[in-house]
């Protein structure tokens, strides 16, 4: 009736996109290196895995620490939530990729960065983007457990401390109404980008029933 819950999703799904970009800028080159380089595997690989564990609302009180109750801080915590994923699922699908193809390539001269562009990257593609959709969900709920700890009237209304101010105001129809809002748009982001994605992926590998 007020007309101001667009603009609270909004702030919230804004927020999660721009940190899921800064994620996957990021967790893919680190993917790439980790997979491709022996020593940066063994010294970065058992990191990435632990990091993947660690839930992402523990890094909230030392982003707030290091960065104050500020966007920064919101994307810190998205970043150290969503990298490892994004790495770790392109490690994956890297690690999958049948070595003749690496092999073919290096006859036509795909090397190096060419090789990783039009070869590796390609072929590792239905486990980078399980890595890419585990990296959104880890996003999604990173940023929530970040509004709900670190509100601050500077942050602008998002999901997070609508929720947050729901339950300081006992309202219990409020609190439900942020549960679902958090539940619909994690699911929405997954149908409307991921999924397709993946199907198109699938199909064009003839990995579907039914795929030609």
């Amino acid at each position: 009736l007020q007309g101001t819950l667009g603009g609270i999703v909004w702030t919230s799904v804004s927020r999660g996109l721009l940190g899921f970009l800064a994620a996957l800028a990021l967790g893919t080159p680190l993917g790439l290196l980790v997979a491709r380089v022996k020593v940066v595997r063994s010294a970065l690989g058992p990191i990435l895995s632990g990091l993947q564990s660690l839930p992402s609302v523990a890094w909230v009180p030392a982003a707030v620490i290091w960065l104050g109750i500020t966007d920064a801080a919101m994307y810190a915590v998205i970043l150290l939530g969503a990298v490892p994923s994004i790495a770790n699922g392109l490690v994956s699908g890297i690690d999958q990729v049948p070595p003749l193809y690496l092999r073919a390539g290096r006859t036509i001269g795909a090397t190096g960065v060419r090789g990783a562009w039009h070869v590796l990257l390609p072929a590792a593609l239905p486990g980078y983007i399980s890595g890419l959709k585990q990296g959104w969900a880890f996003s999604w709920r990173s940023l929530m457990a970040a509004e709900l700890i670190a509100s601050s009237p500077d942050l602008g209304l998002g999901l997070g401390q609508y929720l947050e101010n729901a339950r300081t105001d006992s309202d219990m129809p409020g609190v439900l109404l942020g549960i679902a809002l958090i539940l619909v748009v994690g699911i929405a982001i997954d149908l409307i980008i991921f999924s397709p994605l993946e199907r198109r992926v699938l199909r064009n590998r003839g990995l579907l029933a039914g795929a030609r």
